[in-house]
């Protein structure tokens, strides 16, 4: 009783109960458990088994340096994962913080640059704290630096893409731009973990991890400008 009086007060704080917040907080939810349970098999070596059948089904059973598809994917690979990298991120972050500054909405700008700022530093906190080597069944085709869990390009990816999807769809008018915008935020993010996989320097659950964790990184900040905005605490969002 005392977990659903506690998670009424939470839609009610909120903001009611829209059902894109309820939506929201199941999914925020959903992907908090999601992470526990990756990270629980993970630690007891449960998924091992899977992660290694995945990492080699994406390669050439008679040259494990050679992912499989033609020379173009294998192009195509290394610059979609390019997407969840450093340069990229800051850029695109960058890109839209001016959109909204230029659009005067500077206070939701600010909080932008925070919840990006605090997902990467959430990335390497979990990284640390997990250092799961990378994986070693399969030549690496991109330079990697750090631990393996969670995969800080899908995390990263994410939390930077779908934080920026939910902060421009909130100030576009029509409804089928916030559609769009997100659809595009989901799409980058899915296609730079699959990369990852593809050049051999994560096990899928990595990348599923991330995903969940950036996930519910970006629906808390989401959730939270939500809850700023119904006080007036930063700009309102535009209507057509």
């Amino acid at each position: 009783m005392k977990a659903f009086h506690w998670t009424k007060q939470v839609i009610v704080w909120l903001g009611g109960r829209e059902p894109l917040v309820l939506l929201s907080l199941f999914l925020l939810f959903a992907g908090t458990w999601i992470f526990i349970e990756i990270a629980d098999e993970v630690i007891e070596g449960e998924s091992h088994a899977v992660d290694k059948m995945v990492v080699q089904a994406m390669r050439r059973t008679d040259d494990p340096a050679t992912p499989i598809g033609p020379r173009w994917l294998q192009e195509a690979g290394r610059d979609v994962t390019a997407l969840g990298g450093i340069a990229c991120l800051v850029f695109f972050t960058l890109a839209v913080a001016g959109y909204l500054w230029l659009d005067r909405n500077h206070r939701l700008t600010w909080l932008l640059l925070a919840s990006t700022i605090s997902g990467w530093v959430l990335s390497m906190l979990l990284k640390r704290f997990f250092s799961r080597p990378r994986p070693d069944i399969v030549p690496h085709l991109s330079h990697v630096a750090t631990s393996s869990f969670p995969s800080g390009h899908s995390m990263l990816s994410a939390v930077v893409y779908l934080t920026l999807g939910t902060f421009l769809a909130a100030v576009v008018p029509r409804p089928r731009l916030k559609v769009y915008v997100l659809a595009v935020a989901v799409a980058i993010t899915v296609a730079v973990g699959v990369s990852r996989v593809y050049l051999g320097v994560h096990y899928p659950t990595d990348v599923l991890a991330g995903w969940a964790a950036g996930l519910v990184w970006a629906l808390g900040c989401w959730l939270l400008a939500r809850w700023l905005r119904r006080r007036g605490k930063v700009e309102s969002q535009k209507t057509a």
